[in-house]
């Protein structure tokens, strides 16, 4: 149950009994019921509207091996100029010795995004061996301010390491992870799952068979699938398809034929002109809420023209 429909329950009792309500009627038990409703709605929407905007439109990625990390406040200006909406900033992984990598660049990264008015996404590969690690190492994202206040828009989990071999241990792993992140974020922040290419997972049935799309779906906001459709395809129609069935996989098996989506394309640098048009036309042909290339030092001018159609979604 969403925070603010907890607030608004816990406030509608309270009035409740400090009008000596002892016995609700039914005409009362009625009203609460319709006012329930209504505080779960407006909770729904301003959930949908916060993902929409953080999620939405154009965004590009940075990683922790990215040359970009030499001048944060240059590559988020670029950004800016490409009609970039939101960049999604890699923090660390299991594997590092700090929750930061590059701790004076977060900092510079998140200041600078903020102050050109794009939002950020903290990410976080996580390696499902010492979930305590992944919970602090992910926390302390969510959590994380710069001396000027500044913080992350949202959170979102890379969920591909196999370092875990065995895939049912690796799913209750994830799940646990899921579950103790949602608890520190709270109801109303939003997270993202970053989640691997759900055509090669078909295509490759060992590697994770029985993907938790529905548990993941109950847990995060958005799904951001790593299609990187110049790995399997090539030429816009391979583009264009691939990038289709990943989308289309994940709104059968979480049954939702709205589930908030951004799809992930590229590798940019593998990718020519014509492919990434045909990435862009299957992703409004879709409707899907937003989309970008990986990694940001790597798109082109020819990219660029073509991802620049990649418009915010409008809220409903």
């Amino acid at each position: 149950m969403p925070a603010i429909l907890r607030r608004g329950l816990v406030a509608l009792l309270a009035l409740l009994a400090l009008l000596g309500t002892a016995c609700v009627s039914s005409s009362a038990r009625s009203r609460t019921h319709r006012i329930a409703a209504i505080v779960e709605a407006a909770a729904d929407a301003r959930a949908s509207v916060t993902t929409l905007d953080t999620y939405g439109g154009l965004g590009t990625w940075i990683d922790i091996y990215d040359a970009s990390w030499d001048d944060p406040a240059a590559a988020v200006a670029s950004m800016k100029a490409h009609g970039v909406r939101t960049l999604y900033l890699q923090t660390s992984n299991f594997n590092r010795h700090q929750p930061f990598v590059h701790a004076d660049g977060v900092r510079e990264f998140v200041d600078a995004a903020h102050a050109y008015g794009l939002s950020i996404v903290a990410w976080y590969l996580p390696g499902f061996r010492d979930v305590d690690l992944d919970v602090r190492r992910s926390v302390a994202a969510i959590r994380y301010r710069t001396p000027s206040g500044n913080a992350f828009d949202s959170f979102a989990l890379d969920i591909e390491s196999p370092t875990v071999r065995m895939p049912q241990a690796r799913t209750r792993r994830l799940l646990s992870l899921s579950d103790r992140l949602r608890t520190a974020a709270g109801d109303e922040y939003p997270l993202g799952a970053i989640i691997p290419s759900p055509r090669a997972m078909q295509r490759n049935a060992s590697y994770w068979p029985h993907f938790p799309y529905r548990q993941l779906a109950e847990r995060y906001d958005v799904f951001l699938p790593m299609t990187y459709f110049t790995w399997r395809v090539s030429g816009p129609a391979g583009a264009r398809s691939y990038t289709t069935g990943n989308i289309h996989i994940i709104r059968e098996a979480t049954g939702d034929p709205s589930v908030p989506i951004h799809v992930i394309g590229g590798i940019a640098g593998g990718a020519n002109a014509n492919e990434t048009a045909g990435f862009v036309q299957a992703v409004r042909e879709r409707g899907v809420i937003g989309a970008s290339y990986y990694t940001f030092p790597l798109i082109r001018a020819g990219d660029w023209r073509s991802l620049s159609k990649i418009a915010a979604p409008q809220a409903r």
